[in-house]
């Protein structure tokens, strides 16, 4: 039994599939079409919502601290699944890899550990974005009633969040219609996000006052971990460009470019935004959904406010877009490999997307977005993008040493230190979250293994192949 439990589906299985009818992909993404969708992915939640109520809440102004750690932790990571999507370009992301190298039953724990990853992700990001799209109404005299802008479990509570439900319903559709029509409205939101955030640099910088830094780790050093911890999550956009790896024209070549362009650009935003931004307005004040907008309103520009506002929708979307976009691709893949039902590997017949599974997702995230407080998504996403991370890691060693003959495009510098050191950090900071995390990744992966154990076992297409031998 420990053995089935384990066994490892073969690279030229996986790529086979590929090319199955009913369950084919279009091929329409190029490097450009990658970094953009990094890029999206990354640049949005990271400095719109996230160094404001990790400032506030855990670090201080050593926010920077924890975005550079957080990026140290990423750099060794997205080398690995620059390796591995370069290698095995495959929808399922680090599912697929850990399918590869691992065996059945660590890829079905990572697997659904991404699903709850993305989907969470999703509704924090709705959640961020209602908070600017508020914002900038009332910027512009507009006034929703509270009951139809936050969840019955906010600080203020209402009845639903309401704008965080459309605009995830919205994408959706979106989505459906295709690949790289969903790519195109991307790279257009990432060039308007990038803009505004460089209009913030440029607004802010000038009134930054030192001592704001003082005392820059008022939660100690523990404080500063915990937020690396979290912030991490801000760095999944690199994991979602692999994702799409089985819908890239040349993924041996512009899957690294994607992986590790993006990180890099996103990287030096965080960075010098988060620095700005705990410089400009005391952090005890930044624990708010939409702080970049209020350090201007806080400098008396209620009309830049109105444009960063605009562009932290514009880049919120982006995210919410690209976190859209790779879920259910891992459920896609994961029903294609039987275990989980075959209607959830069902593809649009004219625009060859996974419509099934991108309408699923879309339901349940429009609903959590809807009912859940913002503070809850953070913290439970961090921890399944750091248990994702390590899988990658580990199966970049395992792989070079089982399969050291196949051809690899990309190949990790300074192995096998380099991916060591990356499940190791990811390992430590995953230590540093809350214990409220804990509890809901344990609750959440009690349920995976019962579904995996009732349901998976048994319909596993690589089982079934075995079953005559």
């Amino acid at each position: 039994m420990s053995g089935s439990l384990f066994r490892t589906k073969p690279i030229q299985e996986l790529l086979a599939e590929t090319t199955e009818a009913g369950h084919t992909l279009k091929k329409a993404l190029r490097a450009w079409d990658l970094v953009a969708i990094g890029i999206g992915c990354i640049v949005g939640v990271g400095i719109f919502v996230l160094p404001g109520v990790q400032a506030a809440n855990h670090a201080g102004p050593g926010i920077m601290l924890s975005f550079a750690i957080a990026a140290l932790a990423c750099a060794c990571s997205a080398l690995c699944y620059a390796e591995l999507a370069a290698m095995i370009p495959v929808s399922g992301s680090a599912y697929t890899y850990g399918y590869a190298t691992l065996g059945e039953l660590p890829g079905w724990i990572i697997g659904w550990d991404l699903i709850l990853e993305y989907m969470v992700a999703a509704v924090l990001v709705s959640t961020g974005w209602s908070a600017y799209f508020v914002n900038l109404l009332n910027n512009l005299g507009v006034y929703l009633p509270q009951e139809f802008v936050a969840s019955p479990w906010d600080k203020t509570p209402g009845m639903i969040n309401l704008p965080a439900v459309l605009v995830v319903l919205l994408l959706a559709v979106l989505l459906i219609r295709g690949v790289k029509e969903s790519s195109r409205a991307n790279l257009v939101i990432v060039i308007i996000k990038i803009a505004v955030i460089l209009f913030f640099i440029v607004m802010a910088a000038p009134h930054v006052n030192p001592e704001n830094w003082k005392p820059f780790m008022p939660y100690g050093f523990k404080g500063v971990m915990t937020s690396a911890a979290i912030v991490f999550l801000a760095f999944v956009g690199f994991d979602a460009v692999s994702t799409v790896a089985e819908e890239t024209v040349n993924p041996q070549k512009d899957m690294p470019i994607g992986i590790m362009g993006s990180l890099l650009v996103a990287t030096i935003l965080y960075m010098a935004v988060s620095a700005i931004m705990t410089g400009v307005v005391y952090y005890t004040k930044l624990g708010v959904a939409d702080p970049v907008a209020l350090v201007l309103n806080e400098l008396h520009k209620p009309w830049a406010s109105m444009i960063i506002s605009i562009g932290a929708l514009a880049g919120i979307t982006s995210v919410l877009l690209v976190l859209l976009m790779g879920q259910p691709r891992i459920f896609f893949s994961m029903s294609r490999d039987g275990l989980l039902p075959e209607t959830f590997s069902r593809v649009h017949p004219r625009f060859k997307t996974p419509v099934t599974t991108t309408l699923v997702t879309g339901g349940i995230v429009a609903a959590a977005a809807g009912l859940t407080p913002i503070n809850v998504s953070s913290e439970l996403v961090s921890i399944g993008t750091l248990f994702a991370f390590i899988i990658v890691c580990s199966g970049v060693i395992l792989l070079r040493y089982k399969r050291p003959d196949y051809r690899r495009p990309f190949r990790v510098p300074l192995f096998p230190v380099m991916p060591a050191i990356g499940g190791l950090l990811c390992a430590y900071l995953m230590i540093n979250l809350p214990k409220t995390a804990w509890e809901r990744f344990v609750i959440w992966l009690v349920i995976g293994l019962s579904i995996f154990f009732l349901y998976g076992r048994r319909h596993s297409r690589l089982g079934k192949q075995e079953k005559p031998e």
